[in-house]
């Protein structure tokens, strides 16, 4: 039988990650939309050609390989240049999602996505999981992981769906803000339960 889909989703900091390392331990096959967003970008992929003819070198490394710090920078100034990487990479990034979706072998599969909702990927699945986090907590985990300031982690934050939006879409809400021992149970309870569902629904 087919594996179904679960979009697995959070803001920055919510420990979306720390949930999808733990879904992964107990055997169910994931993909990460970040990771796929990585590789269509790779050098010699025709992304990455058209996002240096639309930004100009500055945007490289000096191995060739994307400067997502500057690129970063260039699209967070503008609406509009934001807009046309979107047009730009969303499709790609789907197709390599989908592709590597396909050859899950467990139960259900997952699909890790911080953009799950505002990107249309959760069209891909049948059900929708977010992790969900008090804002100061994300702020302060962020803050400490990514050694950025809290204008930088709010900016991000702003870029992101509310939260509000994003649990509207959810099936299944995590509140992750106790520790890793606590979140690790949450999902083996979650585990338990999708394993006994059938095409995401109960």
């Amino acid at each position: 039988m087919k594996p179904w889909i679960l979009g697995l989703t959070g803001g920055i900091g919510s420990g979306k990650s720390a949930a999808a390392e733990h879904f992964s331990t107990l055997g169910i096959h994931m993909v990460d939309a970040d990771h796929a967003a990585r590789w269509v970008v790779e050098p010699g992929r025709p992304a990455l050609a058209k996002i240096v003819d639309r930004f100009g070198e500055g945007v490289l490394l000096p191995d060739g390989q994307l400067n997502r710090g500057a690129l970063r920078e260039r699209i967070f100034q503008s609406e509009d240049e934001r807009r046309w990487l979107e047009r730009l990479l969303h499709p790609l990034i789907g197709e390599e999602i989908v592709a590597n979706l396909a050859r899950a072998e467990s139960p259900y599969a997952i699909l890790v996505s911080p953009l799950l909702v505002e990107s249309g990927q959760h069209r891909l699945t049948q059900r929708v999981l977010v992790v969900d986090t008090p804002e100061h907590l994300q702020l302060e985990r962020t803050m400490r992981r990514d050694s950025v300031s809290e204008g930088q982690v709010r900016a991000i934050l702003k870029a992101q769906a509310a939260r509000e939006d994003r649990i509207k879409h959810a099936h299944d809400v995590l509140l992750n803000d106790g520790d890793l021992e606590h979140l690790h149970q949450q999902v083996e309870r979650l585990h338990q339960f999708y394993l006994g569902l059938r095409g995401g629904q109960p």
